[in-house]
């Protein structure tokens, strides 16, 4: 451990650390599993077409990039307040994001929980922080989706003026304010202080505003003459399906449900599927990447 590394704030609790064996064959689990997921996805992605259609201009890369990396640099922002985290966390929030998204839901949360039990300098017990910044990322998830959801019906029900839509759009709005409604009142539910408690939320609402914000740009800097009506509908129906649990690749899933949308042969729903593409091929790289280095620190030690 680096001498940067600085011990971590007084009230949080401590415990008695176990032999930390464990730990590291979690560690080089994922790693393995991840490794072989990446080959698995590489098999399936057709690199050619990739690219060969993928924007050429600066906006658009700069606002892929900058969206890319928002969750892990929040997520650094918190844990920074919270373990006074080093610079090198943010390579194990990568990880996170990265097993997230190829592996399953919350694979991403098990493999940063044993990466912080073995870097016992930050703190002692790392579970209730992650646990209580895991439940406020879907809390604010939930606030931001239902009020997207609330400002684009207008413009969803003239796009689909036959469909009956109600039913599914009430159904939802039921599950994510009785998820709301929990998280806010059920205090129990949470280890942080108050004031931490506040901090990971606004903290979350606010990634949750830029990545929002970042989506259009970066649809609109590819095809400038789409409507920005239109952009916000899909920005809500992307933060709707970042609320599935257990669902990897949700940029996949979120093209194809923005095909219902806009129609497979449209230029929009082209985009939709580059841009998945795109995102799937960073997280096979920075997966490929990560899970190397990390079964060869393994190796090392």
């Amino acid at each position: 451990m680096s001498s940067s590394v600085k011990a971590a704030p007084a009230d949080l609790p401590s415990i008695e650390l176990p032999n930390r064996n464990w730990q590291k064959w979690l560690s080089a689990t994922v790693s393995v599993l991840l490794l072989a997921a990446v080959a698995r996805q590489l098999g399936h992605l057709d690199r050619a077409a990739l690219l060969a259609s993928i924007p050429s201009g600066p906006g658009f890369w700069l606002a892929l990039a900058a969206y890319y990396l928002a969750l892990p640099a929040s997520e650094w922002i918190i844990f920074r307040r919270l373990w006074r985290l080093p610079a090198a966390g943010f390579a194990a929030l990568l990880r996170k994001l990265v097993s997230n998204e190829i592996l399953m839901g919350y694979s991403g949360e098990l493999s940063f929980y044993g990466w912080a039990r073995r870097h016992s300098k930050l703190t002692a017990a790392p579970f209730g922080a992650i646990k209580d910044v895991s439940i406020l990322s879907a809390l604010a998830g939930n606030i931001a989706t239902l009020a997207m959801m609330a400002g684009a019906w207008p413009i969803v029900t003239r796009l689909h003026a036959g469909l009956r839509l109600g039913d599914v759009a009430l159904s939802i709005a039921a599950v994510l304010i009785v998820s709301i409604a929990v998280g806010l009142f059920n205090r129990r539910i949470f280890s942080l202080p108050a004031a931490q408690l506040r901090f990971v939320l606004a903290v979350h609402l606010g990634r949750i505003a830029a990545t929002t914000l970042l989506s259009g740009l970066l649809w609109h800097c590819a095809l400038p003459d789409v409507p920005l009506t239109l952009w916000f509908v899909l920005a809500a129906l992307q933060l709707l399906v970042t609320r599935l649990p257990f669902v990897p690749n949700k940029d996949l899933v979120f093209a194809n449900a923005a095909l219902l949308i806009v129609g497979a042969g449209s230029d929009v729903g082209r985009l939709m599927a580059i841009v998945a593409g795109l995102i799937l091929a960073i997280h096979l790289l920075i997966g490929l990447l990560l899970a190397a280095a990390d079964l060869a620190g393994q190796a090392r030690e």
